[in-house]
């Protein structure tokens, strides 16, 4: 007879059928099925929402790795909340993910109101490292120190994590040196370094100059048995490439792809990317040769880099005939990939080529975007030709993708010196009104160049003093005098 187990135990043919029915309807795949923009993974989410299908807890949480993966913060919080509702239960690891969920997606005050409104339960290192990390992303530096002493008077299990956040933290915010302190406080109290750890420690060495440090703490991180994977590698190579010690990156590229066994397509776009950096052609095409073996059916992001590589490094010929063959076997054509030759081509004086290949990109249904009518800006700035080059940041501003397109203050003042000596206050104003749909605030030297440009043409103004309060703009002395003779009540 058979044991109640057996009896409930699904059958081999059924548990192969289930995994079948996900390998062809997983959540992940339904979500990406017309691509990974925002808005398509959107469409999608709403369909399943919509669709009420039912879907295991653990593919949820892979589709939420894959969306966080891809920066698709909004609809991953969306999935987390939607299926919330639908009576899911989140661990506590769950409820940690979520808050950094509402952090990016909403901000970091919605991040402290979820956080607050956990059961005291769930309040325990994870969340608390959740939220010292948002506090890290964002740069709140007091918020992040004052949340990290709570965590060690509330003598929570200790991990490296809290540790390894506020380290990256003191990074980014230009203190190398309190890094070395966290990593001595780590060690007085025994915390275990992870190979994060490490890659953090070795960066803040790096920025103090001291390459023998990187190496003792590569020292240091062996004699500890912690085995470095590529990311350690990865940065001890780059961290030699940017103190030009060539002869060491080479060395360390070589041992880097040792490790590269997996053969993943990052590991090869880092190598060609670094070895393009120390000037080594050879293995520059040496790489992208393993890579098109390892993938035939070779990625965007692969000829984009290996042709930004190629362009830097002033092989145009080598850049062009990668083009040709990205082109020709491409079905989408993507604009970053001949922006990459237009940049080298306006930047060579090539503007003929840039021109045609730009046409020839909008043959093939793709439109320019900023960065296209940057590279086009540039050229005609450096080159004298301002008409062509305000007609570029025009379009520049109509064509800010993923959030507005703003002039550099270097552009802006290339513009007003240029009106300024030609005299031209219809040209300055005209420019400006343009530069205000993106800039919030303009600079004070931009309105003192402007104030110049009408002296200069004997025109007045009626409005100048009230744009100035308006835009909480002071100006030097020299410049209310001018300002003065220009104003009329």
């Amino acid at each position: 007879m058979a044991s109640p187990l057996q009896k409930f135990r699904p059958s081999k043919d059924l548990a192969k059928r289930s995994a079948e029915k996900y390998l062809e309807e997983a959540l992940y795949i339904r979500l990406f099925k017309d691509g990974g923009s925002e808005k398509s993974v959107r469409l999608q989410l709403n369909k399943f929402i919509k669709s009420h299908k039912r879907v295991f807890k653990w593919e949820v949480g892979d589709t939420l790795r894959k969306l966080r993966d891809r920066k698709l913060y909004y609809p991953a919080l969306k999935l987390s909340e939607i299926m919330a509702k639908r009576g899911m239960n989140k661990t506590v690891s769950d409820q940690a993910i979520h808050l950094d969920l509402v952090a990016k997606a909403r901000g970091i005050d919605a991040a402290e109101n979820y956080f607050v409104s956990l059961p005291e339960s769930s309040k325990n290192h994870l969340s608390y490292s959740s939220l010292l990390n948002c506090y890290c992303k964002e740069l709140l530096t007091e918020k992040a120190e004052a949340l990290f002493e709570k965590i060690k008077e509330l003598n929570l299990p200790v991990t490296p994590v809290p540790y390894n956040s506020l380290m990256t933290l003191y990074s980014k915010i230009g203190r190398p040196d309190k890094v070395c302190t966290i990593i001595q406080e780590m060690k007085a109290a025994n915390v275990t370094f992870d190979p994060y750890t490490y890659i953090v420690w070795m960066r803040a060495l790096a920025a103090l100059n001291d390459i023998s440090g990187v190496e003792r703490v590569i020292d240091e991180m062996k004699r500890d048995g912690v085995k470095g994977d590529w990311t350690t590698y990865s940065n001890l190579a780059s961290i030699y490439v940017n103190a030009n010690m060539f002869e060491k990156a080479a060395k360390a590229l070589k041992d880097l792809e040792k490790i590269n066994t997996r053969r993943d397509l990052i590991g090869f776009q880092f190598l060609i990317t670094l070895y393009g950096q120390i000037g080594d052609l050879t293995e520059v095409y040496r790489v992208w040769r393993s890579l098109r073996l390892a993938f035939p059916r070779t990625a965007n992001i692969s000829y984009l880099n290996m042709i930004q590589t190629l362009t830097k490094l002033k092989d145009l010929p080598g850049a062009e005939k990668c083009f040709k063959e990205w082109e020709s076997g491409s079905p989408t054509y993507d604009i970053r990939i001949p922006n990459a030759l237009i940049g080298a081509y306006t930047k060579g004086g090539l503007l003929e080529k840039a021109m045609a290949l730009k046409e020839r990109a909008l043959r093939r249904g793709a439109r320019p975007n900023a960065k296209t009518w940057e590279f086009f800006l540039n050229y005609y700035l450096k080159n004298g030709d301002f008409k062509l080059a305000g007609d570029c940041v025009a379009k520049a501003i109509g064509k800010g993708d993923r959030g507005k397109w703003i002039p550099s203050p270097e552009i802006i003042k290339s513009f007003m010196s240029h009106f300024e000596q030609e005299k031209d206050v219809d040209g300055a104003e005209s420019f400006l009104e343009i530069v205000k749909k993106t800039v919030d605030s303009l600079e004070s030297e931009v309105f003192e160049s402007l104030i110049r440009t009408y002296s200069a043409a004997g025109r007045t103004s009626s409005s100048m003093s009230r744009r100035l309060k308006m835009e909480n703009v002071e100006v030097s002395e020299a410049c209310k005098k001018l300002l003065n003779k220009i104003s009329i009540e």
